[in-house]
């Protein structure tokens, strides 16, 4: 075949073109802009009875949905990975199937008519096949097929970066949430299934099997909806909440592990207590707060945290012991950071887990006092600032992770601790898990709501009194740090800021002078402290400031 100029060319315009198609369609990773097709839709509920088969390692059923229509639509664009196949789907209202293309993850439903605005539609989607086997589950996540000690399946999903299309059809966007959604899953007898919500009854069937019906009965981001299954002995207890009331306190554990679960559970009590009293009630108390021992470290399923730290105290804490078990904890504070308030987009995700590290801070200083509290935030000061914590441009989740969302969160609540004082750093941080007490009584899915960075911004403003935009433009939208500069000349110090921004940044100093600590302010062109010579000086010498230093 004679090959032109001309044909080579097209060739290699094609070659592009297709790459960049192909570099576009990232199934495994959620989140980024919403498309304009799924814009048009809000779900209102998934109802998903599936069958796991632990032999086969497959997966089949039936996931239905009920979504109201926000724009006229005549194509439903769902999400679901290409190692499934879709056997068929069905339009509530038609006696026939719908068509459908199942292609790059993504799942077209050609409906039998155009919906218009305010309208509800309903599909059901048969499907089924070998799910993904998770690489490096919870980080890189699918299903998990592990045994426990006498070979009974273990098993565990895990979805967070992934997106929860990775086992079932859906509209994988951060900013979809349904207000609830039903689950019945079929196992072989005797394995227990512990998910999401309340445990409505268990069926058994002739076969063998059995099938769990679990309702969630709150608004839950999708990734948060997980199966685990295994021969789980169950550890049951309950809590007086502080809005009144108990509400059942659940723990899963393997029958080999069954003492140990039973010495944990206290303190699991013990972690629900202090975020209680931290942040306000519990705020899934009409379901459940579950655990399951999983065969991955941990998420922070909601009312089904997934826990696989081997009751230790070394998780999430870089190897150190700081007296209670770290990865439970954190996992548990993400049903305030993550699940009762969950970000818009995930380039706001420094709230789930920025929040969620510095809570641990904060149980470190109840324990053992504040001298701890600075030594679990000096372990944490070893992260780059190449990336912004909370990034102004639409994010998706695996981008978001780049960025020390974990540790710098953490420090840059410190910070803002010391700028704000404790009274009003500790009610910003409850009225942003409840804006009023009247939210902290509800348990009817009205106190779960989306929320971002501006959010707590304009919180924090109104409780001090102080604008705040330099504060957050220098430590969240961006990520270089402010420069404390400093020297002394004729008996005099000198401190003055550089800002990477093209705003002041008049943040106080605290300056210890022969043991004595001064708070200053630091305006615009700097602050002058008198001192003496032989006079020993400290600046910031409780390192209550994330900055760089000259």
């Amino acid at each position: 075949m004679k090959v032109t100029y001309f044909n080579l060319l097209l060739a290699l315009a094609f070659s592009l073109v297709t790459c960049q198609m192909i570099a576009q369609v990232d199934i495994y990773n959620s989140g980024g802009d919403l498309m304009p097709e799924q814009a048009a839709f809000d779900v209102k509920f998934y109802d998903l009875q599936l069958k796991v088969d632990p032999n086969k390692q497959s997966i089949a059923g039936t996931l239905s949905l009920r979504a109201e229509v926000l724009s006229p639509i005549q194509t439903l664009v769902l999400q679901l990975d290409n190692l499934l196949k879709v056997e068929a789907v069905l339009e509530k209202g038609t006696s026939k199937k719908a068509s459908f293309q199942h292609e790059d993850g993504l799942l077209r439903i050609g409906l039998d008519k155009s919906y218009p605005v305010g309208s509800m539609l309903e599909v059901s989607i048969r499907y089924g096949g070998k799910p993904r086997v998770a690489p490096n589950p919870p980080w890189d996540g699918g299903f998990t097929w592990k045994q426990t000690a006498d070979g009974s399946p273990w098993i565990a999903t895990s979805c967070q970066l992934i997106g929860a299309d990775v086992w079932w059809p859906c509209k994988d966007h951060v900013s979809d949430e349904p207000d609830s959604m039903a689950l019945h899953i079929e196992v072989p007898e005797p394995l227990v299934v512990a998910s999401n919500g309340v445990l409505r009854g268990i069926e058994s069937l002739p076969s063998g099997n059995r099938i769990y019906h679990w309702n969630i009965l709150n608004p839950i981001n999708i990734y948060n909806v997980a199966l685990n299954i295994a021969p789980y002995r169950l550890i049951e207890g309950s809590l007086e909440s502080v809005a009144g009331g108990e509400f059942p306190v659940m723990f899963y554990v393997l029958p080999e592990d069954y003492e140990k679960g039973k010495a944990f559970f206290p303190e699991i009590l013990d972690h629900l207590r202090f975020f209680e009293e931290l942040l306000g009630p519990y705020p899934f108390r009409n379901e459940k707060y579950g655990v399951a021992q999983t065969p991955h470290l941990g998420m922070e399923h909601q009312t089904i945290i997934a826990y696989g730290a081997g009751f230790k105290n070394t998780s999430m804490t870089r190897g150190s012991d700081w007296g209670f078990d770290a990865l439970h904890h954190h996992e548990l504070s993400h049903e305030w950071w993550g699940n009762l308030v969950t970000n818009k987009d995930w380039k706001d995700m420094w709230i789930h887990e920025g929040f969620g590290t510095y809570m641990q801070a904060l149980y470190v200083e109840q324990l053992k006092g504040k001298e701890w509290y600075h030594r679990y935030l000096a372990s944490q000061r070893g992260f780059a600032n190449e990336r912004a914590i909370a990034p102004k441009e639409i994010t998706s989740s695996r981008d978001i992770y780049k960025s020390p969302i974990y540790a710098k969160g953490a420090w840059v609540l410190h910070t803002l601790r010391f700028l704000l004082g404790d009274e009003d750093f500790f009610k910003a941080l409850r009225t942003m898990t409840y804006p009023t007490p009247e939210a902290e009584q509800r348990t009817d899915g009205s106190q779960v709501r989306q929320v971002d960075t501006e959010e707590f911004v304009q919180i924090c403003e109104a409780i001090s009194g102080k604008e705040l935009d330099w504060f957050f433009e220098v430590y969240t939208y961006q990520p270089k740090l402010p420069t404390l500069k400093h020297y002394t000349l004729d008996n005099q110090l000198f401190v003055q800021w550089e800002s990477p921004v093209d705003m002041e940044f008049p943040m106080p100093v605290e300056i210890s002078v022969n043991g004595q600590v001064k708070r200053i302010e630091v305006p615009a062109g700097g602050a002058t402290l008198r001192i003496n010579a032989g006079d020993e000086i400290e600046i910031d010498p409780m390192n209550r400031i994330l900055k760089n230093e000259e």
